[in-house]
């Protein structure tokens, strides 16, 4: 008996002799041996069972296997896709270790449980949709859940043959294929196996989903290209025969092939250009492949020579390249008849990057050009650029095709952690939540919603109770606990603990307990301005009003500042003395921290004496605008007003700008005269962090430029504050050096008004 009649020896169909032949092409005897262990060991167990679609299970993985063999898949993986469809209920797979890492050690094992995970998760994930309120793309997030639960890419590979296997069962007994499951091979499959360069599945898979999701315009477009495939054959066996001899006669090596049309890419086409059938130029194409780069313009010299080019229809990809780095010539010429037709010329090296080529050329197909410049920096482009070497190298080295060495090497790197390594777990409802890897299920939380982490008290993952400052992993379903109020604990902001692996998270978290501080100041300062009312007899009072009065804009502001002991209660005395007397003394606070002084003698509003010139003439009445406060040398302009004289703007003043619109005939010129040594105010913007001492560093910097301070203006809210300093200053570069001084101080920004 042959070692080949061996093998098959006890196999029944599906797992027959020719089934065989076909499933271990390429493999040496060990991988040969490997795959028909792994038969024996699943036929039993599958006989007769079916899985959700009604394929039968024996059935399905003998086809898994024949496409994978088609891609020059390792023995590994081929033996995997046998063994994956046993039921993990099955006695086989029961007991205190796993009976797969005892019979086949533990990288078949891993891939097994890593097909049947992902079989899970597509099953839930089939369940949800975008969410068009978050604006979340959940195919995405699903696609890189994918890759990311698959520690060893041949993983993937694996649900990607296993889901062409289905379509095609269904395309062949004529079953008729759920709705939804052709969807997600659209949104989810298919695009997923252009980002990793597998296009023999990508071209099925989307022509048997677009079947399945629209039948009629599949039928339409199939009987469209049956009615001309006997003629387009001819045609294209015609030109690859004239091409090629032509070629041969200029001494250039080149493979001439017909290049096949999907129906699929069809309509793509026919729906994005808006083409009709009849004129797509490429549903009769060719493609040249060459030796180098000079053979590829030889060779397009000799198709424009023979047919006739459409102009514009010929692109340059090879000196132009796209910005994905895909390079070829791409031209359209018509025959004798006006018959048009595509070429595509490219060398060996051009075309295995075409097909196999680096991971951003799924960026440019998907994302658009601006997509396409993107790089493969997170963790997740670097396990599909992995991907992608790895079915270039099983396709380029056919000596040894099991592919230990690349696998193991890469499947390591890939294994590394990067600092931007990301996790994909799933809600209840199938919803794919992406968070930073180290996420808890408080992180998980208040990424579905903040209310939900502020009462977030337990967690199960998949199904079981675990602590909250559990690490979550890729795959995971994760359902919260909550109270029905309540906030976070502050153990949640000790890094230490490891409660929160997120900085949303923590922002959220921080955010709780400010607004909780803030009311507390509120509530604390509210006792206090109402305990100073009922000693003064004035618990009428309207409480709004009362802080308008004293300079807030919100009783609010009023209370945080009383509870900070920035506002002292004795100006609530003084504002009803003042409101009983009838007078503001005006060197009495008046607000919070709003403080009038008298300003100098020389001060020009006092003195009335603002030293412009009107029209050259400094004997008119003036008077210095309080919306811009001009001061020497500012560029000044000035307004005729209605008995008050003439207001000096700056020429920069937005409240001038719209004056000289509505009344140009009441613009004129004035300019500085003898400002001898009179003062001016002007008004100092001040934002910086509240806190101790702040009012003395910002005096401090006006008693070191000699700035007589005349007004005072202060608000603080939510640990910042607002003040408007008032100074006398009797030129600009003062109020220069002023302003640089300020800003120089840590988290200060100021500005002049």
């Amino acid at each position: 008996m042959t070692s080949e009649s061996g093998d098959t020896a006890g196999l029944q169909a599906p797992f027959n002799a020719v089934w065989l032949a076909q499933a271990a092409e390429g493999l040496d005897p060990p991988g040969h041996a490997l795959l028909v262990q792994a038969v024996r060991t699943a036929q039993p167990l599958l006989e007769g069972q079916r899985a959700s679609t009604g394929e039968p299970l024996d059935t399905h993985a003998a086809a898994v296997v024949c496409i994978l063999a088609e891609m020059k898949a390792d023995a590994a993986t081929r033996a995997s896709a046998v063994l994956a469809p046993i039921s993990s209920e099955d006695s086989f797979l029961t007991g205190r270790k796993d009976p797969l890492v005892k019979k086949f050690g533990s990288e078949i094992a891993s891939l097994v449980q890593g097909a049947r995970k992902l079989l899970g998760m597509s099953r839930m994930a089939r369940l949800n949709t975008d969410d068009p309120r978050t604006g979340v793309d959940q195919r995405e997030l699903q696609r890189k859940m994918l890759l990311a639960m698959a520690a060893d890419l041949r993983i993937v590979l694996l649900r990607l043959a296993s889901r062409l296997q289905t379509l095609r069962w269904h395309a062949s007994s004529k079953t008729v294929c759920p709705p939804n499951l052709a969807q997600e091979t659209m949104e989810l499959y298919a695009p997923l196996a252009n980002r990793l360069g597998i296009w023999q599945l990508k071209w099925e898979i989307e022509d048997l989903a677009f079947r399945f999701l629209q039948p009629e315009t599949y039928k339409m477009i199939a009987k469209e290209l049956e009615e001309k495939r006997v003629e387009r054959e001819q045609f294209i066996d015609r030109v690859v025969n004239q091409l090629r001899q032509a070629l041969q006669n200029e001494g250039v090596q080149a493979d001439v092939s017909g290049r096949p049309k999907h129906i699929y890419s069809i309509w793509n086409k026919m729906r994005n250009k808006q083409l009709s059938f009849g004129q797509l130029y490429d549903l009769r194409a060719l493609r040249v492949i060459v030796n180098d780069e000079r053979d590829c313009y030889a060779a397009l010299a000799l198709v424009h020579s023979m047919w006739s080019p459409i102009s514009e229809e010929f692109d340059d990809y090879i000196s132009r390249p796209k910005p994905n780095g895909y390079r070829s010539l791409h031209t359209v010429v018509a025959d004798a008849d006006g018959k048009p037709f595509e070429v595509q010329i490219r060398t060996h090296e051009m075309h295995q990057f075409a097909e196999y080529g680096m991971a951003a050329h799924w960026r440019y197909k998907e994302a658009g050009p601006k997509g396409g410049t993107q790089v493969a920096a997170s963790e997740y482009d670097r396990k599909v650029a992995w991907m992608r070497q790895l079915l270039s190298w099983g396709k380029a080295d056919e000596a040894s095709p099991q592919g230990a060495s690349p696998v193991k090497s890469s499947a390591a790197s890939a294994a590394k952690p990067a600092a931007d390594e990301r996790i994909y777990v799933l809600t209840p409802q199938a919803r794919v939540i992406e968070l930073p890897a180290g996420a808890t299920p408080v992180d998980f939380a208040y990424a579905l919603h903040t209310d939900l982490g502020h009462r977030c008290r337990g967690a199960r993952v998949d199904g079981q109770m675990v602590p909250l400052l559990t690490n979550l992993k890729t795959g995971q379903t994760v359902e919260i606990i909550t109270t029905k109020s309540g906030g976070p604990s502050r153990d949640w902001l000790n890094t230490q603990l490891g409660y929160l692996a997120s900085n949303r998270s923590r922002a959220k978290v921080r955010a709780w307990f400010n607004a909780i501080e803030l009311q507390e100041r509120i509530a604390q300062g509210h006792a206090l301005v109402e305990r100073e009312l009922q000693r003064l007899g004035k618990t009428a009072v309207n409480l709004e009003q009362l802080a308008d009065q004293l300079g807030f804009a919100r009783a609010d502001d009023l209370y945080v500042a009383v509870a900070k002991d920035e506002f002292s209660l004795r100006h609530i005395d003084q504002h009803f003395r003042q409101e009983r007397d009838g007078s503001v003394n005006e060197t009495t606070p008046v607000g919070p921290g709003r403080l009038q002084l008298e300003g100098a003698a020389d001060n020009v509003t006092r003195s009335g004496k603002s030293g412009v010139l009107v029209v050259g003439v400094d004997s008119l009445m003036t008077q210095l605008a309080r919306c811009c406060r001009p001061a020497p040398p500012d560029d000044i302009r000035g307004f005729v007003t209605r008995g008050r004289g003439v207001s000096i703007h700056r020429s920069d003043c937005q409240a001038f700008s719209a004056l000289a619109i509505k009344h140009p005939e009441r613009i004129i010129e004035v300019s500085w005269g003898d400002t001898q040594d009179r003062v001016y105010p002007v008004a100092v913007s001040i934002h910086a962090p509240d806190r101790l001492n702040l009012l003395r560093d910002i005096t401090d910097v006006f008693g070191r430029l000699r700035l007589n301070v005349i007004g005072v203006n202060t608000q603080s809210r939510r640990s910042l504050a607002h003040m408007i300093f008032t100074v006398e200053v009797q030129n600009g570069d003062q109020i220069t050096r002023a302003l640089t001084a300020l800003n120089e101080i840590p988290g200060f920004s100021a500005t002049r008004l």
